[in-house]
């Protein structure tokens, strides 16, 4: 079994939200692993790599800007918390920035379980001002 040390996962996981920035799925391809499951709150898991660059790819495409910043972060083994605002803007739009947590999972070096926690109902109404 391959075991990153907390530094390795930390610097795995903000690499990964950087890369949101691009709004370029296949940037995400080396960050997840085959099977990983990601869920955010509220709405049903995505299961497997394809369909969450399936996801991204039209979350990408729908939005004019995606943002994501790192507030804090802890790291424990191979999962890591983080604290981040996620912004996102409808194309012509005024960036909304939501306070999300998002929770980690590492297997191998690469992201198997990614949830993410924020008020769906609140990003709503930023999106739509």
């Amino acid at each position: 079994m391959f075991i990153m040390a907390a530094t390795d996962n930390d610097t795995l996981v903000r690499d990964f939200v950087d890369t949101f920035a691009a709004k370029d799925p296949d940037a995400l391809v080396p960050f997840l692993a085959d099977d990983v499951v990601f869920t955010a709150y509220g709405d049903s898991p995505v299961e497997g790599r394809d369909a969450v660059i399936a996801l991204w790819k039209g979350v990408f495409a729908n939005f004019g800007q995606v943002k994501f910043e790192t507030v804090h972060q802890a790291v424990n083994g191979d999962v890591v918390i983080a604290e981040q605002i996620h912004g996102l803007a409808l194309p012509g739009g005024k960036l909304a920035p939501v306070m999300n947590m998002a929770v980690y999972e590492l297997r191998d070096g690469k992201i198997a379980a990614w949830r993410d926690y924020t008020n769906p109902a609140y990003a709503s109404t930023l999106l739509q001002a």
